[in-house]
Formats: C-alpha cells, sequence, structure tokens
C-alpha cells in the first residue's frame, strides 16, 4: 500500500511541477534571459572561447566583478608572514612561512621546540 501512496505522490507533484514550468515558459523575462544564454553560447562557440575566457574578459572590463572565481587559485586568505630562524650553533638560517619546515623540525629535535622557537629573529 505504501507504493501505490508513494506513486500518487509524485504523480501529483509532478503535474504541479509541470503547471509552474508552464507558468515560467510564458514568462517574457524568462524567455528574453533564455534568449541572451542562447546568443552568448553561440557567440562563445563562434569564437571558441570558454566560460572561463569570458569571465577573464569581462573582470578586465569591469574590475569590480573580481571577486568571481575564474582562475579557481585566488583565494581570500593573507599569506603567513615570513619567519627567519637563525641557529646559534651553526649560523645557518631558515626563512619560512609554515611550522612544518623540514630543517626547523631537525632543530626542534636535537635543541628543543622552545629553543628554536628562541631563535626566531
Amino acid at each position: 500500500m505504501a507504493k501505490i501512496n508513494d506513486y500518487y505522490q509524485k504523480k501529483q507533484l509532478m503535474e504541479q511541477l509541470a503547471e509552474e514550468l508552464e507558468k515560467l515558459e510564458q514568462d517574457q523575462a524568462l524567455k528574453s534571459e533564455l534568449e541572451f544564454e542562447n546568443e552568448v553560447r553561440a557567440l562563445m562557440q563562434k569564437h571558441d572561447k570558454s566560460p572561463k575566457d569570458v569571465l577573464r574578459i569581462l573582470q578586465a572590463i569591469d574590475p569590480s566583478i573580481a571577486g568571481t572565481k575564474a582562475d579557481g587559485g585566488t583565494g581570500t586568505r593573507a599569506k603567513r608572514p615570513l619567519k627567519t630562524y637563525k641557529n646559534p650553533h651553526t649560523g645557518e638560517v631558515v626563512k619560512t612561512r609554515g611550522g612544518n619546515h623540514k630543517t626547523l623540525n631537525e632543530w626542534r629535535q636535537k635543541y628543543g621546540k622552545e629553543a628554536v622557537q628562541g631563535w626566531a629573529e
């Protein structure tokens, strides 16, 4: 019995969605947007351009849309500050933005974490 109830619920939902879709298809604003989209796609195909290419062009025209992620590698996180550590025993200098540096880890094992932290300039 549960399957038949599920069937009728889905059928009713489909009819409701079909009515909403029909109303949307009659909307002039939607028709205009769909026509514009088709023209843009045709123009992109004609000039062999991808959506990323188009975004780059638009960003060059209007820098205010630079917040969109067209490049994929343009994060908003700031770089960590560059830290410099100088080993007083060897005079060796290490510059790093992160704490997981090979040489720093070796120094920490040999001299201790607190001692190495004190070598930061």
